[in-house]
């Protein structure tokens, strides 16, 4: 998975041509650690129509704070450079679809 940072967030997701899926993910939080197959699935499957990345929130406070990140994991997608969408939690693919139906 993808990883950005502070420094690239513009380039990498703001500017991207396909809407970004973000998961705002730390080290020590284990629903983030039960989410990676979960994302890399989502990843290979949709790869044509989203791109999925991370970010680490305890490297990466700036981009954090910007969205007002609180709780881990957090899901945003952005499309056109604006979150169009947020989710907190961890839950399964098949709910992860579904809830990003509408921003695909």
């Amino acid at each position: 998975m993808p990883e950005v940072t502070d420094a690239d967030f513009a380039t990498e997701v703001i500017g991207a041509e396909l809407p970004v899926l973000v998961e705002f993910t730390a080290d020590w939080c284990p629903p983030c650690r039960q989410m990676a197959p979960v994302l890399s699935a989502l990843a290979e499957e949709e790869g044509d129509r989203l791109r999925v990345v991370q970010l680490n929130v305890d490297r990466n406070p700036a981009t954090t704070n910007a969205y007002k990140v609180l709780s881990m994991p957090t899901f945003m997608v952005f499309r056109g450079g604006e979150p169009v969408k947020s989710m907190v939690g961890s839950r399964p693919k098949r709910r992860l679809l579904e809830e990003l139906a509408d921003v695909l």
